[in-house]
């Protein structure tokens, strides 16, 4: 009998489990922490770092934490059933469809171009505010356009999630990246932007091109596709329009006006009703086609919330501070391109532990930074090596939610997420790692 691949919910359980297992083997410590008055976060203090009374995690505590986890995750949550449930009405008001057919029409003859244009715009968003969970919802579209244009629906994926993901990865002005590493590592944004948007543009031109080139779906179509001009209504125009104006406000408010979860579920909420109204579904019907949204992603939502409780149980053990410890501090004695190479590694590494590019950033650049001090070279490799492998690792990791509720939306099994992916993957990673290197050059 064939064995089939795990289920994302059984996948993030035994990540659960092995945390929980890893509080009996890894003892407990912890670094001091100060408060940084220039980021607004805790830091961790160089040099602080002590063992502490072992935390290990209890059966109990481990079943606690799911619970936790979900509702330490409820901003996120809501914000995916809200969107979602937006994106429900809008597509039951048919604006979604015909708009879908009028775009495929437009690029029926360019279809490479409108990957590009995709590809682009979600790179821009990752790269400008760390897009992500806001893509969840965007699932079904993206499926039905991979099915429009007969391309594989993991290329679309990889086209907006993974375009966002490598463009926040390798972003120079990430605010939740880049630029809160550089601000804690005391290091100015404007030293070496030249070379970092190098590697930017050429990320983008690889990543894009690879995909568009291998997506188009390998499978025999029978019946050849007749692309025909679809004729958008005034109310279709007036819905796609109200659409469009959230998700260019939803960016603004984000950079602009620190928006947060709240803020953007309560505006798609807002557009949602809005769109069943003018699309005449009434009152009840618009409210249905709301729950049926809800439905359909309460599943991502709670993957989510699953991811955050593996990083509960290792937060709580107290156990995250000395893997940390464990990583960095054999690199001291290495020579400086084998220790930038080891600090690339172990900030992937600690990635899968940690899985908040920001959380990282605030744990690791103060220990990074008096590291490469002591090796006679710029904080800002200590940055670049942080920066690469933390945003590249979200493309494949399990206890990444938001990239688990995105493949899911879009109907992909996880293994052949990472069965398609990897190829690409390892090659921003090379990229990542041979800037890194080329960095001691730059910088000295």
């Amino acid at each position: 009998m064939k064995l089939s691949f795990p289920h994302p919910l059984i996948i993030l359980l035994v990540f659960i489990i092995l945390a929980a297992l890893a509080t009996l083997i890894v003892p407990s410590g912890s670094y001091d922490r100060v408060l940084d008055e220039e980021t607004g976060r805790e830091i961790v203090v160089p040099g602080s770092y002590q063992l502490t009374e072992d935390k290990n995690a209890s059966i109990f505590d481990t079943g606690l934490a799911i619970p936790e986890g979900i509702i330490l995750g409820a901003d996120i949550l809501v914000l995916i059933l809200l969107i979602g449930g937006a994106f429900y009405v809008i597509e039951k008001t048919g604006a979604l469809q015909v708009g879908m057919e009028a775009l495929v029409y437009r690029f029926r003859n360019t279809q490479y171009l409108l990957l590009v244009i995709l590809s682009l715009f979600f790179f821009l968003g990752g790269a400008s505010f760390g897009m992500q969970e806001e893509i969840i919802a965007m699932g079904p579209i993206l499926v039905l356009l991979a099915k429009k244009i007969n391309y594989d629906v993991r290329a679309t994926v990889a086209l907006s999630l993974g375009s966002a993901l490598a463009g926040a990865s390798f972003s120079p002005i990430n605010p939740f990246g880049s630029l809160l590493a550089q601000k804690i590592a005391e290091v100015d944004f404007a030293e070496g932007l030249f070379y970092r948007l190098i590697f930017t543009a050429l990320v983008f031109v690889i990543w894009t091109g690879f995909h568009v080139r291998w997506g188009k779906s390998k499978l025999i179509q029978l019946d050849k596709v007749d692309f025909k001009p679809a004729k958008i209504s005034g109310t279709h125009a007036i819905i796609l329009t109200l659409t469009l104006a959230g998700m260019i406000l939803m960016p603004w408010g984000i950079i602009q006006q620190e928006w947060g979860y709240n803020e953007m579920s309560a505006l798609f909420f807002v557009i949602g009703l809005s769109c069943g109204l003018i699309g005449k579904m009434g009152l009840n019907g618009t409210a249905r086609a709301f729950s049926q949204g809800f439905s359909e992603m309460i599943f991502a939502g709670v993957l989510v919330g699953l991811a955050r409780s593996v990083y509960l149980i290792l937060e709580k053990s107290q156990i995250i501070d000395t893997l940390i410890q464990a990583m960095f501090q054999p690199l001291e004695a290495l020579p400086t391109t084998l220790a930038t190479i080891g600090i690339f590694f172990s900030q992937g590494i600690i990635h899968g532990v940690v899985p908040s590019t920001s959380g990282q950033a605030v744990l690791t650049i103060p220990l990074a930074s008096p590291l490469v001090d002591l090796m006679g070279i710029s904080r800002q490799i200590a940055v670049l090596t942080y920066q690469y492998p933390a945003g590249l690792m979200d493309l494949i990791i399990p206890n990444n939610g938001g990239m688990m509720a995105v493949i899911a939306a879009a109907g992909i099994a996880y293994n052949d997420w990472i069965r398609y992916i990897w190829k690409s993957w390892l090659l921003l990673l090379g990229i990542g790692l041979i800037s890194s290197i080329l960095a001691l050059l730059w910088f000295a």
